[in-house]
């Protein structure tokens, strides 16, 4: 049995454990949260309580790594309002457990984040060029990450994550002068990231970068405005009174590499 360790079993790490574990996989899991623990235990997942920080790891990482293959990286960088955190260093931090354990494959998910926000149809040939803080860090990680030698990496660059209860209607709704209006919508579903995980695991397609975005990119004020009256919520009102601006990504290489085909393509 083929053992994985998935490095952040949140929003989305947690249902991806329990997927894996449906597909005859043992899994290791990381929290942050001792709460958390029983929560993974119960689902069969192989807990572990893991705080990686910019200086230090205080935690027992050879432990949570021993015996797998492959390492799913999946702790987003806390970078948001006033956070300053180093990523980069808890990557780095990371790497020397990495190189000396089992591992030969590594899944960093990072995030469209990388790429700057501009009137472009972005494809994974397409030249990263961040101009947020986050996606300057996640962009550095990925080359570290691929550029070592002990280990494959394949990169997954998510697109906003939704599910049926997260949508950013949520934070939108009755909200005024939403910049925009016009700018295509980039998101994915969590059960397409979780397929998409699966797929890369089942093909072993290591040493790749995926855009992951489903192929659906109506303009923000439509799609809100439509997920607003779904959910029963207020309008969002949203201003004209400057240019909209924003890239289509594109996900071809997902279904013409791996012949992924989306569960959710029109959320």
């Amino acid at each position: 049995m083929t053992k994985i360790s998935i490095l952040g079993c949140g929003w989305l790490g947690f249902p991806l454990a329990k997927a894996l574990i449906g597909n005859g996989f043992s899994v290791k899991g990381s929290t942050t949260s001792s709460e958390k623990i029983v929560g993974l235990e119960q689902a069969g997942i192989t807990p572990f309580l893991i705080e990686i920080g910019g200086n230090e790891i205080n935690a027992n990482v050879d432990e949570f790594l021993e015996e797998s293959l492959i390492l799913i990286i999946n702790i987003p960088p806390k970078l948001r309002g006033n956070s300053t955190e180093n990523f980069v260093s808890k990557i780095k931090n990371s790497i020397p457990f990495i190189e000396k354990s089992k591992i030969k494959k590594v899944l960093f998910v990072s995030s469209t984040s990388v790429y700057s926000d501009e009137d472009k149809v972005v494809t994974e040939e397409t030249i990263p060029n961040p101009d947020t803080e986050s996606g300057k860090q996640l962009l550095e990680c990925e080359k570290l990450l691929q550029d070592n030698s002990h280990f494959e990496t394949t990169i997954l660059r998510f697109g906003g994550l939704i599910s049926e209860d997260r949508n950013p209607i949520h934070f939108l709704a009755g909200r005024s002068n939403i910049e925009n209006p016009d700018a295509p919508i980039n998101l994915i579903h969590q059960e397409d990231c979780i397929g998409i995980i699966l797929k890369i695991i089942d093909r072993n397609c290591w040493g790749e970068t995926f855009n992951a975005v489903a192929p659906f990119h109506p303009n923000r004020e439509e799609y809100y405005s439509q997920k607003a009256k779904e959910y029963n919520l207020e309008l969002p009102i949203f201003t004209h009174s400057k240019p909209s601006v924003g890239k289509t990504i594109l996900s071809d290489k997902l279904e013409n590499v791996l012949k992924y085909q989306f569960i959710k393509g029109s959320l």
